[in-house]
């Protein structure tokens, strides 16, 4: 009786966990989008995609659940993995607005594999694989951030802009402070590289960041060409 009492026991602790692992969700997503001019100076070396030179502008990274504390979830899910059939109709779309500028050249399909599993999985409660990507994709379009920085008279010139214009221009363009990450060229000039954007955990909506990545930017930044 002690026995059976013992392992009843056991597996509701286990049922328990395991629906709190499921309701410990994310308290919101990261999107993050990166310059490709920086990304080729930040690895040295680029490789272009197989479709060619991806045109000038912002690329997405990855959209990232993210917990207020500053950590978060990954690899959620091992049995989810990334299925082309389940996006085919976006890959058109994830080509142009979601390369992969990684050597050796590829088609993305490594990359986008590697954000399903790594962060996609963690949001499986509120997007599948089909809605994570599309949201990803609308995300992109909503932020529009080279309009944003275009529109302050701030241009992928090589020339240099303060820091706090190109965070006050995408908080002018989006309606949101971002996050910016700087990279360091051969030449040790600090770049503009990535943009973190806040979005709340329906994917639907950008917020205010909860918090934001440290910056490593010097107080000015270039922007580089591509």
């Amino acid at each position: 009786m002690k026995s059976n009492f013992s392992l009843l026991s056991k597996l509701l602790i286990l049922q328990y966990l395991s629906v709190l692992c499921l309701s410990q969700d994310f308290d919101f997503f990261y999107f993050i989008l990166q310059w490709p001019g920086a990304y080729c100076d930040t690895k040295q070396s680029c490789c272009y995609p197989k479709t060619g030179k991806p045109t000038a502008d912002f690329s997405i990274h990855g959209l990232w659940p993210n917990y207020k504390d500053g950590s978060w979830p990954s690899n959620c899910d091992p049995d989810s993995v990334f299925d082309k059939s389940q996006v085919s109709d976006l890959i058109s779309n994830m080509e142009k607005n979601w390369p992969s500028l990684s050597c050796p050249s590829s088609n993305g399909m490594r990359f986008w594999s590697h954000e399903w599993e790594k962060h996609g999985t963690c949001a499986e409660s509120e997007l599948d694989q089909h809605e994570y990507f599309e949201t990803a994709l609308k995300l992109k379009q909503k932020a529009n951030l080279l309009k944003a920085l275009k529109d302050a008279g701030i241009e992928p010139d090589d020339e240099f802009y303060s820091l706090e214009s190109i965070s006050d221009a995408i908080k002018e363009g989006t309606g949101f402070t971002p996050g910016i990450e700087c990279n360091k060229d051969s030449a040790h000039n600090s770049q503009l590289y990535q943009v973190y954007m806040c979005v709340d955990t329906s994917g639907s909506d950008l917020i205010e960041c909860p918090l934001l990545p440290k910056s490593k930017c010097g107080s000015q930044i270039q922007f580089p060409k591509f």
